[in-house]
């Protein structure tokens, strides 16, 4: 080969190059520009060293790409030193069904609204930050969602209705938050089967929804909110639900009323207005944990099951509640 054809292979070779700077890459190039976007928003952090331009962003640490289309369908960013905003680019995502940003105390603001267009979204995780203002209507929109987690961050106002009108909810996280007001009556027509439902360390006040003895829930935790009144339609002896907190409320029923389906195996009531006696069909479930302190139970502890194997602290401080493992009655 002559000088000047080599000279021109060499050119040529050179512009693939530019062109296509790595043959094998099989990130999109859109995909990518989006990405570096979000990187040069978030000031350029340490934990996004690897989305470098000259190499495939499905290797990225961070991001994962889907394996046939190659589009970047999973974004998780966790417990690194990164700061400011949600960038609105996470919306340009379009075929992201993960999104998480997960530990990172320096995240702030709200929720950034371009999260809406993620129609094929199926898991949203942004919990122990510092993101703030409210939990978006537009959440809704989302109709794909399987997986919600709001939860540890500085969420204040309401629960948008809305979120009940998602079809494949299993489960929606918005504890320990600053949330206030009261749970939306809409959260006992859930479209989706049995969502487990996690409110607690808020401010949310009123009475439980009576909509909510339609639902099935499998977790049930309204642990220290200052809900009111009648928790009992929470259970049902046709239900499915294995695990219920109420405690540290301001409930008030009856609890020998109650009917516990057979599924349950954790009960904490604890810190409460809860008045009658212990039912005897707590013998015939399978607990693995119980706490009906600070209530104003009056009666024997039934004999029988598992409720001789919990110690004098899951009764202690009732009205008149007597029987192993408390005082004998007299």
């Amino acid at each position: 080969m002559d000088a000047h054809a080599l000279s021109i292979l060499c050119i040529t070779l050179l512009i693939s190059t530019l062109v296509h700077p790595t043959i094998s890459e099989l990130c999109n190039p859109e995909d990518k520009r989006v990405l570096l976007q979000i990187k040069r928003a978030f000031n350029d952090p340490y934990i996004l060293a690897s989305w470098k331009p000259d190499a495939d962003c499905c290797g990225w640490y961070c991001v994962s790409c889907h394996p046939t289309t190659h589009r970047i369908n999973s974004l998780t960013i966790f417990a690194g030193e990164l700061s400011g905003q949600i960038p609105p680019g996470v919306g340009d995502l379009p075929y992201l069904e993960t999104l998480e940003f997960h530990k990172l105390s320096n995240l702030t603001g709200p929720l950034q609204p371009s999260i809406a267009k993620l129609k094929s979204l199926k898991f949203l995780r942004v919990s122990w930050t510092n993101i703030s203002g409210s939990v978006p209507d537009f959440l809704s929109q989302l109709k794909n969602l399987t997986f919600l987690d709001l939860s540890f961050n500085d969420l204040t106002g309401s629960i948008p209705s809305s979120l009940s009108l998602l079809p494949n909810l299993d489960a929606i996280h918005l504890d320990r938050n600053k949330l206030t007001g009261p749970i939306p009556d809409s959260f006992g027509a859930f479209h989706s089967k049995v969502p487990g439902l996690y409110l607690s360390h808020n401010q949310l006040s009123g009475p439980i929804p009576a909509s909510l003895a339609n639902m099935d829930f499998n977790v049930v935790d309204l642990s220290r909110n200052k809900l009111e009144g009648d928790a009992s339609i929470i259970f049902g002896s046709n239900k499915t639900t294995q695990s219920v907190d109420l405690s540290r409320n301001l409930l008030e029923f009856d609890l020998s009323k109650a009917e516990f389906p057979e599924s349950l195996t954790s009960l904490d009531v604890n810190h409460n207005k809860i008045r009658g006696s212990l039912p005897t069909e707590l013998t015939t479930l399978n607990l693995q944990y119980l706490n009906v302190s600070y209530n104003r139970l009056c009666g024997e502890i039934p004999v029988g099951g598992k409720l001789q194997s919990f110690d004098y602290t899951s009764y202690f401080h009732n009205r008149c509640l007597c029987g192993a493992p408390l005082e004998s009655c007299k």
